[in-house]
């Protein structure tokens, strides 16, 4: 997902999308994408609007991987982006990623690959959506967010009131059929967060590893000079 202004990021991102400004000397997106390789993924599609060129630039440049571009004429929003592209999936679950995600798979469990241990963990039959979330008490670079609580039966529940244990980190398996009678046009993934929560199909995954929000030029900043 690369389709955003983000303007937050700011200046950074005058120039650039925010998928593209670099920790490091790399890209954010270079490194979601290199997470997805290692994890078997080869086949990738990236939504863009603001600054599309530049995304459509770098797709070009990705040489180990097939990575197709969706242009946005109107953005379409966290749902109705993904909404656009659907059919590119043949009716199989699929991994989404928001295209400013950072992180850092646990350096104490070699068996710990976010991406592998997330497609592990899928039960077709039992979930519509299975979400990566990170503990709020291990983010100690960026700001978390207590968007869920997780169940003991594994399921999520979101804490309307932000005080839930765990932040959402944009990393998810969503099944197809949740977008069955979605609306055409820009509409928030977040209503379907809640359909599946509310039929009681919405699972989290606990990330053992440490994921960054990187929000601002500042957060940037604190997470190159920890982890850099």
């Amino acid at each position: 997902m690369a389709a955003g202004f983000g303007t937050r990021m700011r200046p950074l991102t005058l120039s650039v999308p925010k998928p593209l400004v670099e920790i490091n000397s790399r890209t954010l997106l270079d490194y979601i994408l290199d997470h997805l390789n290692a994890s078997g993924v080869r086949d990738v599609v990236v939504n863009a609007h603001y600054l599309a060129d530049k995304i459509c630039a770098y797709a070009s440049a990705r040489a180990d991987m097939n990575v197709g571009v969706s242009v946005e004429d109107e953005i379409l929003d966290t749902g109705g982006g993904l909404f656009k592209v659907i059919d590119q999936f043949d009716g199989e679950p699929f991994i989404v990623i928001n295209g400013d995600s950072f992180w850092v798979n646990s350096a104490h469990d070699f068996q710990s690959d976010l991406i592998t241990n997330m497609s592990d963990a899928w039960d077709d039959e039992e979930m519509d959506i299975l979400i990566a979330l990170q503990p709020v008490s291990s983010m100690e670079l960026t700001q978390g967010v207590g968007d869920y609580f997780i169940e003991s039966d594994g399921r999520a529940r979101r804490a309307l009131d932000k005080n839930g244990t765990h932040m959402f980190t944009s990393v998810r398996i969503n099944h197809p059929r949740i977008f069955d009678g979605a609306p055409s046009g820009a509409f928030s993934y977040l209503q379907l967060l809640d359909q599946a929560q509310q039929a009681g199909r919405l699972y989290a995954y606990e990330h053992k590893g440490d994921w960054h929000h990187i929000s601002t030029p500042e957060d940037l900043n604190r997470v190159e000079e920890a982890l850099f």
